[in-house]
């Protein structure tokens, strides 16, 4: 088969891998494919990257502050192949990192975040009970932390145990009760917490209703104004229709 046939029979993402692997400057590589500035970086590439990359090379991104790898700028690329790849690293079994991929999660770079979220569900396809065990823990850590956690646990493929729904809906309790009790509601991480519970509740509650929509429930009609926009979020979401078509009016925000 002649190269350009061949080529037509591989997917994007074969392409993408071939051509890195194959790549002189791995560095020069992802920065110049990064997609960045852009809306969206180049997540296909932070996958294969943080995959095959050496630990020397993960730990050496990871480790780029917001100075050296400013947000929408080729160089977070970088730091988000390296998180990632810490989360590999985790999931390998060297525990160690979890400092790390912790203090990343109140990186003031969304996309940073993002990728320690990446990251701890990298781990949780390995091992997801401790995956939970750890999120416990940090789910009593500032509000950024917690995001983390929901980003991470609130993911389907990672929500087919009836333990494991039944813990993250606990740990969403606390979130929630934490956005409820903030000492300044307004402070932005408080405000990039509760968005993220905006959808993270009907993800849980979808993956067992039996057991979610009684602990959602729990907070319908709570006066706590935060709390009723993390409802309503909720109860737009077209899971949370198909599951209870019902529960919009009597939760009186119809």
């Amino acid at each position: 088969m002649d190269r350009a046939r061949r080529d037509a029979t591989m997917t994007r993402r074969e392409l993408e891998e071939g051509a890195f692997l194959a790549a002189a400057d791995r560095e020069a590589y992802l920065r110049s494919h990064s997609g960045l500035p852009g809306p969206r970086g180049n997540l296909e590439l932070i996958d294969i990257a943080s995959a095959a990359c050496d630990r020397a090379d993960l730990e050496r991104w990871a480790a780029l502050t917001p100075d050296q790898a400013p947000e929408n700028t080729p160089g977070v690329l970088l730091a988000c192949v390296g998180t990632v790849g810490l989360g590999r690293l985790v999931a390998a079994g060297d525990r160690s990192l979890l400092h790390a991929l912790r203090r990343s999660s109140n990186d003031p770079r969304w996309r940073v975040r993002e990728a320690v979220a990446m990251a701890l569900q990298a781990w949780g396809d390995v091992d997801v009970r401790a995956l939970v065990d750890e999120m416990e823990r940090w789910a009593t850590g500032t509000p950024l932390e917690g995001r983390a956690v929901m980003a991470a646990l609130c993911e389907p493929r990672l929500l087919r145990d009836r333990a494991i729904v039944a813990r993250t809906l606990a740990i969403l309790d606390r979130l929630t009760g934490s956005v409820r009790h903030a000492v300044v509601p307004r402070a932005k991480d408080v405000r990039v917490l509760r968005q993220a519970l905006g959808y993270g509740w009907s993800v849980a509650v979808a993956a067992d209703p039996s057991i979610g929509l009684p602990a959602f429930e729990r907070w319908l009609g709570d006066p706590n104004p935060d709390v009723g926009w993390i409802v309503r979020q909720n109860l737009g979401k077209a899971r949370l229709v198909r599951l209870a078509p019902g529960l919009v009016e009597r939760s009186g925000s119809g």
